[in-house]
């Protein structure tokens, strides 16, 4: 499908491409499985402070809703495109499904740069786009959640907007929205403590000993902070991170407490007295135990992968590896990779326990929470671990054989209406 032409739902492809033709799944199955179930590309126009009427580009896919409603993130940066959406969102399908959550996946995004719009602006941008996805949307049918430049604010304003359309209020339509319209307590927190988790549970295979290890993150933003924050506090040490504007590394470690303090008064880590200066490709390339990338897609390559040196590749981003560097990991087996659909899955498995939550109007404590999603994540990591040693697979290979597995097995037991 031409529409979604773009680098990252080509990557997507490949790898379900892989994944199928190991599987023997028939072509005749194959189209049904990969592309979306429904798309929808909007028109965004709004009033700005300086009295000037802007137009956005806003998106929202879904990929298939064989398994219940639709799930996924709205994120809002200046690449965003129709077809790097469509692969966030059958991502979102493989994670789900071998998480065994009830959703299809699902990803939304608008073109704009968050920093460059007022507070005032993004509200009507966010009220604006919730307004056009209105016939779309809904608890049983796609509920959003925060992403790459969005947050609790942007997910208020949307239960808000969709609350005021429908005359009552109605918390279970977004998930990422403060605990005091209905949020779920961890969820902030979720994806990066489950990174952290499954770090925890690759050491304990591997051997390697997480309070004596090292670790480098790309990416300082929320998951990648929580992440840096949460192997601390296992033991480990941080030497280099970095975000959008530049990074830090200090062999002795980075004090990640005031680090992040310091983030949340610059909205940066540049300048931070702790380190020196690094670049991104610098930072990639660094030594360590675990490496990582919780930033954009595509960001270890076929020209870089060789030069990594780590122990651990905790995938905190989506799809941060590209097919081509798949092939060389798959070739060093010194490195333990935990493929992005397990490695970032908590944050899903906590908007699940949220959307729960709302609907039957009963809410948990932190520490029920926290134990639920390391069960959940326990659960998924034994079984791609197994699959993987079982089979003689990849990581990656395995945790998408699960999930595509499920899918397609849900799909047949549906059956395709007429």
């Amino acid at each position: 499908m031409q529409i979604y032409d773009h680098p990252v739902f080509k990557m997507a492809c490949q790898q379900f491409d892989l994944v199928a033709d190991r599987l023997e799944i028939p072509a005749n199955e194959r189209d049904r499985l990969k592309y979306p179930k429904r798309s929808l590309s909007v028109a965004l126009p709004i009033h700005c402070d300086d009295g000037t009427t802007r137009v956005f580009e806003g998106y929202r896919v879904q990929h298939h809703l064989t398994l219940g409603p639709t799930k996924g993130g709205l994120r809002y940066h200046p690449d965003v495109k129709l077809g790097e959406v469509a692969a966030l969102a059958m991502w979102m399908s493989w994670k789900c499904a071998l998480t065994g959550l009830p959703y299809g996946g699902a990803k939304g995004g608008i073109a704009c740069d968050p920093r460059q719009l007022s507070a005032a602006e993004l509200e009507r941008l966010t009220r604006r786009y919730t307004q056009e996805m209105i016939p779309f949307i809904g608890p049983q049918v796609d509920i959003m959640a925060p992403d790459l430049g969005t947050n609790e604010q942007v997910m208020a304003w949307m239960m808000d907007s969709y609350s005021v359309h429908m005359g009552y209020t109605v918390p279970s339509i977004v998930t990422g929205k403060p605990v005091l319209l209905g949020g779920s307590l961890g969820r902030r927190e979720a994806t990066g403590r489950g990174v952290a988790y499954l770090v925890n549970r690759a050491a304990d295979t591997i051997g390697l000993d997480i309070s004596k290890s090292t670790a480098v993150v790309q990416g300082f933003g929320n998951v990648g902070s929580v992440t840096a924050l949460s192997l601390a506090k296992y033991g480990a040490r941080i030497i280099a991170v970095s975000d959008a504007f530049g990074g830090l590394h200090n062999p002795k470690g980075l004090d990640i407490w005031k680090l992040d303090q310091y983030a949340a008064d610059k909205k940066t880590i540049v300048g931070f007295p702790g380190g020196e200066a690094i670049t991104n490709e610098q930072l990639l390339v660094t030594p360590c135990d675990v490496l990582v990338p919780a930033a954009l897609e595509r960001q270890i390559t076929g020209k870089n992968v060789a030069k990594i040196q780590c122990r651990i590749l905790a995938e905190a981003a989506n799809g941060p590896t590209t097919p081509d560097a798949d092939v060389i990991l798959e070739q060093r087996p010194e490195i333990f990779v935990i493929p992005d659909i397990l490695c970032n899955a908590g944050g899903v498995v906590v908007s699940y326990f949220e959307w729960v939550q709302d609907l039957q109007s009963f809410f948990w404590n932190e520490t029920e929470v926290t134990d639920k999603l390391f069960r959940i994540l326990e659960t998924a990591f034994t079984q791609t671990l197994n699959l993987s040693r079982k089979q003689k697979l990849s990581m990656r290979q395995a945790a998408l054989s699960l999930g595509i597995s499920r899918v397609r097995e849900a799909k047949k037991v549906r059956g395709l209406f007429p």
